[in-house]
């Protein structure tokens, strides 16, 4: 603690006058650096700007991103019965995907990961609907969309294209309706 005297009171009277607590808690008004309630806020809106800039930013950079994936064989078309799924792995290894062949010509594909908690969902293909065990949740088979339980959003789809008697896949549509 400082010992020395002090300058000045902030009520202006001398220090015989001083009430007793403020010898016990001395303010040194010219050593005091004041910080008026303008200053405060105009460093809180300074900050809360700098952290909206940086939000916007990442924003902005994943919508200008440019991911580029090659296409991948990951079926024959004559291998697959009409209600068979498959799964697979898209664009990485440790992305975890489910190929299903609704008709002779119809197939879809979407990521075999929930996307309330990422557990992974199995197919009910007579119910045309994809269950997600962990916490009752499902999709509709057909579009990847939510229909019961936690799950809010649907199942990132994967681009197929079929050319002589193969499915590829070929890009990850990521969707949030």
């Amino acid at each position: 603690m400082n010992n020395e005297p002090l300058h000045r009171f902030p009520d202006g009277r001398s220090e015989a006058e001083q009430p007793k607590w403020r010898q016990d808690f001395p303010i040194d008004v010219e050593a005091d650096e004041y910080g008026a309630r303008r200053d405060f806020t105009k460093f809180m809106v300074l900050t809360s700007f700098a952290f909206a800039f940086g939000q916007f930013w990442i924003v902005l950079q994943s919508l200008f991103r440019v991911k580029k994936t090659e296409e991948k064989q990951i079926a024959m078309v004559d291998d697959m019965k009409v209600g068979q799924a498959k799964t697979f792995h898209y664009p990485t290894d440790r992305d975890p995907c489910l190929l299903i062949r609704q008709t002779a010509e119809t197939f879809v594909a979407y990521s075999n990961q929930c996307t309330h908690l990422m557990c992974p969902v199995r197919p009910d293909v007579k119910n045309d609907r994809l269950h997600c065990p962990c916490h009752e949740g499902y999709f509709e088979a057909s579009t990847g969309r939510p229909l019961a339980g936690p799950p809010r959003r649907p199942l990132p789809k994967i681009q197929l294209r079929i050319a002589d008697g193969i499915v590829y896949a070929t890009a990850v549509e990521l969707r949030t309706s």
